[in-house]
């Protein structure tokens, strides 16, 4: 499970979502200010749907925290669903007359599958759990993560480079510069491709059709050294594919250069070592992502994921009813035409939890200043090496 262990619970239409950290250290300046903040991000960007206006997330503590910091014992959170007012009966975990039974799976989903795997004949039991509703609490529990990040001068941010087939620049981002994209209403920092992805999602709105794109995540300041290549589990692209590919709707994923370097020759692929003495080890070049051999190099971490175009269409494709046999045209759930720019403050929660869990294994310590003690004493030794 690794040094920082966290869970998820709840349904897209259940009474709230509820997680818990497990393993955070104590002294991690904890706000309710900064986990809103990120939960409002993942509901911000064009071409979002109708579930966005009746939800505004607000994180309740329920332990672990005391007067703005955390204890060094389980974090619990809770975000309440307020559309939740509207589905007591529907979704009560007592005895209740069914109602919105769900009988006709849609493509792309988990509602078939999930109904075969667990034997459920009402596929609201599947879709409830798999919808994308519960990575509300995947941010909220990885702003704790980024506040134990920023006390160690390690910065996460993420944003969108490719909506459909309107893609921006190939170039390396600073941090500043994707810090801009919160300003953009499909969270890309070039304005003038912002208003070619705005077109293509207002195109693909009238016609019923939805949009995927990429989404790039860049982690600054992270120390040599995190992860192993003596291992498979232990290499740090591993853990990041798979907290990627945990996301919903998430279908590849990179990590520096990524699928460019199967095109080119090897002389403009890895990236030359530099030393000098106020800086110690470094590359002049970044192709890797900041890894090499499973192991963080010290330069800016690099992952690029790409996300499939959401599932339901305004203009259906055909499915069949588990219960009568009988063909027909997909009922609609959401209606966003596409979710790529509050899907990169997910994309940008998952880095943050494994890059959180990395440190604490590479450092232990049960307190903040404990870890931040090791890990100056681990960069010193790193320049001098």
């Amino acid at each position: 499970m690794g040094s920082w262990r966290w869970f998820t619970a709840g349904e897209s239409h259940g009474p709230g979502l509820v997680g818990i950290i497990e393993g955070a250290p104590s002294g991690i300046a904890v706000s309710r200010e900064l986990i809103n903040q990120d939960l409002s991000r993942r509901q911000k960007g064009y071409g979002r749907g109708g579930r966005m206006a009746i939800e505004r997330d607000q994180v309740e503590f329920w332990g672990g925290v005391r007067h703005g910091f955390s204890l060094g014992s389980p974090i619990a959170l809770l975000v309440k669903n307020r559309d939740f007012e509207n589905w007591k009966q529907t979704m009560s975990p007592d005895p209740a007359p069914t109602d919105r039974q769900v009988t006709r799976p849609r493509p792309g989903h988990a509602d078939l599958v999930g109904g075969i795997k667990y034997g459920h004949r009402d596929l609201r039991n599947v879709l409830e759990r798999a919808s994308a509703r519960e990575t509300t609490m995947r941010v909220a529990l990885a702003a704790v993560a980024r506040s134990l990040l920023r006390a160690l001068h390690i910065e996460v941010a993420a944003h969108v480079i490719q909506i459909g087939s309107v893609a921006a620049p190939k170039m390396e981002y600073s941090l500043d510069q994707i810090r801009s994209s919160e300003e953009s209403p499909v969270r890309v920092v070039d304005r003038d491709v912002q208003e070619q992805m705005i077109a293509a999602i207002d195109q693909a709105k009238s016609a019923g059709d939805t949009l995927g794109g990429v989404i790039e995540v860049v982690a600054f300041g992270v120390p040599v050294g995190l992860g192993s290549y003596t291992h498979w589990a232990r290499r740090v692209e591993a853990k990041l594919a798979e907290a990627i590919l945990s996301i919903q709707a998430f279908k590849a994923v990179e990590i520096g250069a990524g699928f460019a370097q199967a095109e080119i020759p090897g002389s403009l692929v890895h990236d030359p070592i530099w030393w000098d003495e106020s800086q110690g080890w470094s590359r002049t070049s970044n192709r890797a992502g900041g890894l090499e051999g499973g192991v963080t190099t010290g330069m800016p971490l690099v992952v690029r994921a790409a996300m499939k175009p959401l599932s339901t269409l305004m203009s259906p494709l055909g499915s069949v009813d588990i219960d009568t046999k009988e063909p027909f045209l997909a009922q609609v759930e959401r209606s966003d035409v596409t979710a790529v720019p509050p899907a990169a403050v997910v994309a940008e929660a998952m880095v943050l939890h494994v890059l959180a869990d990395q440190l604490l294994e590479k450092f232990g310590g049960d307190s903040l200043d404990e870890i931040r003690q090791r890990v100056a004493d681990w960069n010193d030794y790193v320049r001098r090496y």
